[in-house]
């Protein structure tokens, strides 16, 4: 096969990092090309590389075998490279057709739009990707899986040769996720490269030929897929073995104690009646397909969304819970699906983070924040929870996806939160991480703390919960316990 991208002995230093040491990487034409690695490992920064956004400070960039230097995107644009990125490049009030030709629209010789010109090519795009897309709408109506392949069209449009995936299933339904595949699996055989970042092993060895890892912004190596097994994948990524990725599960349930019990909540007059129970040190999980109302029972319970009729009791007494003000006061802390756009504010630091929904136990004289108190006890929580980073003070933009997660916990340990809601709490994040957060959360439970998890992983409910509340089409339809917590059965449940 001919190679159609080599980097050759890419460094880049950021003030006090060096995020990449002598990278190399080869992509071959028609190529699936995996590129693994922990949050951290610099895969985002050497993409950055690739696409423009970031020069190197050593090391060269070959295209077709020409040397390259790209000042900016458009540079890579024109060689031929498209990147996809994990958060959309979309302008929510275009639609599709207006996003796919922004920047580069078709005119005439007088400047006006081609406007049939652009729709009739983007048809012929969305055609080829097998996808009926309403280009007719605003972005910001289109599904999430439509945006996605809108993404994938604006890149096609451009005639990239060699497209960057980066985490492209990370908000799709496993169906939705089998038909970017076929599309993947339809542009190597026309002989697009790509490179495709993702957190999903299963994924990795379903569509990719070959696998580069990097650690630590060093590369440790490359290997052929069909040589190369999960285990080995892992040490390369950690440095370590992971002998398990679930810490063991409590032989029997610690307490009897019902920490919160939800009783008759309703969401919608007509709609399904759903009732269930949390008791103190246990995981209840609640899975089912994506949009069969998990996370829609959990926003109902703790009031950030309107509901017909419920009742919630806990520890024993009746509360009334009417938006997550209340919620919170009665010791319920919520870590949403997206932890960037409502669990944290990444341009705060740490410690702002942790204490912003709780100052008020840090006023002095009434109206003036006790900094040293702060401080004092965000360290606290920092190191219960095992948080990464240079201290406190670090900006939680640096900070990894995975520590990102450890202080939203915080945030609610730092509030004194004994039910914790945690929804999809490993979207997004490596294996390594992924292990350390199943740790913490195992180790608030032997704390006393009770957790309900959403989740669309199945071995991660299998693995975690301790039991299952299986939904389907809005209702709980079963609740699995013991050995009856297995894939087979939440999806029979959940489908049947």
């Amino acid at each position: 096969m001919n190679t159609i991208l080599k980097l050759e002995n890419i460094s880049k230093i950021f003030p006090g990092v060096k995020a990449l040491s002598g990278i190399n990487l080869s992509v071959d034409k028609g190529e699936i090309h995996a590129l693994l690695g922990e949050n951290g490992a610099g895969k985002s920064t050497l993409m950055k590389i690739l696409s423009g956004i970031y020069q190197p400070d050593e090391g060269q960039i070959f295209v077709s075998g020409k040397p390259q230097q790209f000042a900016n995107y458009n540079n890579a644009i024109d060689a031929g490279i498209g990147i996809i990125f994990q958060e959309f490049s979309l302008i929510p009030h275009l639609n599709a057709v207006e996003n796919i030709f922004l920047g580069r629209e078709l005119t005439n010789c007088f400047g006006w739009l081609l406007k049939a010109a652009m729709r009739e090519k983007a048809q012929k795009i969305f055609d080829r990707l097998g996808i009926d897309i309403d280009m007719s709408v605003d972005i910001c109506q289109l599904s999430v899986a439509h945006q996605q392949f809108v993404e994938i069209g604006k890149a096609l449009a451009l005639n990239a040769q060699i497209l960057i995936l980066d985490e492209p299933t990370a908000t799709l339904t496993p169906i939705e996720a089998q038909h970017l595949f076929k599309i993947m699996r339809d542009l190597k055989q026309a002989g697009v490269a790509m490179i495709f970042i993702s957190h999903h092993m299963e994924e990795i060895f379903e569509v990719c030929d070959r696998i580069t890892v990097l650690r630590d912004g060093k590369h440790v190596g490359c290997s052929d897929i069909a040589g190369t097994d999960l285990d080995e994948l892992v040490e390369m990524m950690v440095g370590r073995k992971l002998e398990s990725n679930f810490p063991p599960k409590p032989a029997s349930r610690q307490s009897s104690r019902v920490a919160l019990e939800a009783i008759e909540v309703q969401i919608k007059k007509d709609g399904p009646i759903n009732s269930f129970v949390l008791y103190e040190g246990e995981i209840l999980g609640f899975a089912g397909l994506v949009g069969s109302g998990r996370t829609e029972l959990a926003r109902a319970v703790i009031g950030a969304d309107a509901v017909w009729h419920k009742e919630i009791w806990i520890d024993g007494a009746a509360v009334s819970l009417q938006d997550p003000a209340d919620a919170l006061k009665c010791g319920i802390g919520l870590l949403p699906e997206s932890r960037k756009t409502e669990g944290l504010i990444i341009e705060f630091s740490i410690k702002e983070n942790i204490s912003i929904n709780n100052l008020g136990k840090y006023l002095h004289n009434g109206f003036l924040i006790d900094k040293k108190a702060e401080l004092g006890t965000s360290e606290i929580v920092v190191n219960k929870v095992g948080i990464k980073a240079s201290g406190p003070d670090a900006l939680v933009s640096t900070l990894s996806g995975g520590n990102q997660q450890k202080v939203v916990i915080a945030r609610w340990l730092n509030h004194y939160c004994k039910i914790l809601i945690f929804d999809e709490p490993t979207r997004g994040i490596d294996i390594g991480a992924k292990a350390e957060i199943y740790i913490l959360m195992r180790e608030l439970t032997r704390q006393g703390y009770s957790i309900i998890m959403i989740s669309s992983e199945l071995p991660e409910v299998v693995g975690m919960c301790d039991r299952v509340a299986v939904f389907k089409q809005g209702a709980i339809v079963q609740t699995l316990l013991a050995e009856s917590i297995n894939s087979n059965e939440v999806m029979r449940h959940a489908t049947a």
